[in-house]
């Protein structure tokens, strides 16, 4: 029983090295400066999700705001859709070998693209009232190659599955840790860049090939010491993610951690591990050894993942508190995405550790 207390006590306080340096945008305290964007969105069959981001982006009552809407095949109403709210719609090419939909669609985006700011936008994501002004604000108070990770909104049961996704999600990044250390990658959600920036290092033609295509986009980004910036979206940009069923959820986080295990530092991949460790021992050491001392460190333990996760989205108290069930779920299908040669994702199928 000491030996659980001794590792749990010193394998938790990880989880505030990993993740205790979540930084926001900052309110707006003066009318935002004025920047010509092009809002670039892959989209491949998102009719559902296209009307409540391109609603949430002109109701920030912005001027110079190009918004483009790449058609990545669709086969359901989304150009109609994308048109329908005042976006300009190009339907990407067919897909050639060596591509993912997603990096053909951000390229011919940026191609088509005609201010020299550029935001990489995600179709289940939307902005907070002000939101995107804040984001651009910050940008052209501190020009860099800004990303942010959107405020992960969850409403029914199977959705509270992803808590530690989105806490292993932020903290593989390396953006958040305290103290500092350079981000070892951007959020593939929103990504703001200049676009002589963006060509330079090779666009999304040079990581063509990538699930994950952040993660190396920021390394060849580092390479020519460009500086990156990671910010949490708290009050400025959500996403809702998988509202469709625990299927969609296992398929869309093996896609994206089958690839991102690989590419995470090998320093920072075993730290989240052992923090992830301590965590599965607490409610161990509880079931093996009742008592307060045990209770204690599981409330700890269950405060810590609280505190953390209240940062990152909406997920309510009783997820913290019964905080191994989502644990689990990670657990099981985090070793089914490192082990799982594909996986389907929007009617394609590809290989998922790639």
């Amino acid at each position: 029983m000491i030996a659980c207390i001794i590792l749990t006590v010193a394998l938790l306080p990880l989880g505030f090295f990993l993740l205790g340096r979540i930084s926001f945008c900052s309110a707006l305290r003066l009318p935002p400066k004025c920047m010509p964007v092009s809002i670039i969105i892959p989209a491949r069959n998102e009719q559902d999700n296209l009307p409540r981001l391109l609603q949430s982006i002109h109701a920030q009552g912005l001027d110079q705001i190009e918004i483009i809407v790449v058609d990545d095949g669709s086969t359901d109403a989304t150009a109609a859709v994308a048109r329908e709210h005042h976006a300009t719609v190009i339907s990407a090419p067919p897909l050639p070998p060596g591509w993912r939909g997603k990096t053909w669609a951000c390229l011919h985006g940026a191609t088509a693209a005609s201010c020299n700011t550029l935001c990489f936008l995600d179709a289940d994501t939307w902005f907070q009232p002000h939101g995107l002004a804040a984001i651009l604000d910050r940008y052209a108070t501190r020009p860099t190659v800004l990303s942010v990770l959107p405020f992960h909104v969850v409403h029914r049961p199977w959705e509270q599955l992803s808590a530690f996704f989105q806490l292993v999600m932020a903290a593989g990044s390396g953006a958040f840790t305290f103290p500092s250390i350079p981000p070892a990658g951007l959020f593939g959600q929103m990504l703001l860049i200049d676009r002589q920036v963006y060509f330079n290092v090779g666009g999304h033609e040079a990581v063509k090939g990538e699930v994950l295509e952040n993660f190396h986009l920021a390394r060849l980004l580092r390479r020519q010491a460009i500086p990156l910036c990671c910010l949490a979206g708290k009050q400025t940009l959500s996403m809702r993610m998988y509202p469709h069923g625990i299927k969609d959820l296992a398929a869309g986080w093996t896609k994206a951690f089958a690839s991102g295990a690989a590419r995470t530092p090998l320093p920072l991949l075993l730290l989240i591990i052992a923090w992830l460790c301590g965590l599965a021992i607490a409610p161990a050491a509880l079931v093996r050894y009742p008592g307060m001392v045990s209770a204690a460190i599981y409330a700890l333990a269950a405060m810590q993942v609280h505190i953390l996760l209240r940062r990152l989205g909406t997920f309510p108290l009783y997820v913290a508190i019964l905080y191994p069930l989502p644990l689990v779920a990670f657990f099981i299908l985090f070793t089914g995405a490192i082990t799982r040669r594909s996986v389907t994702w929007k009617g394609r199928t590809f290989d998922a550790a790639s």
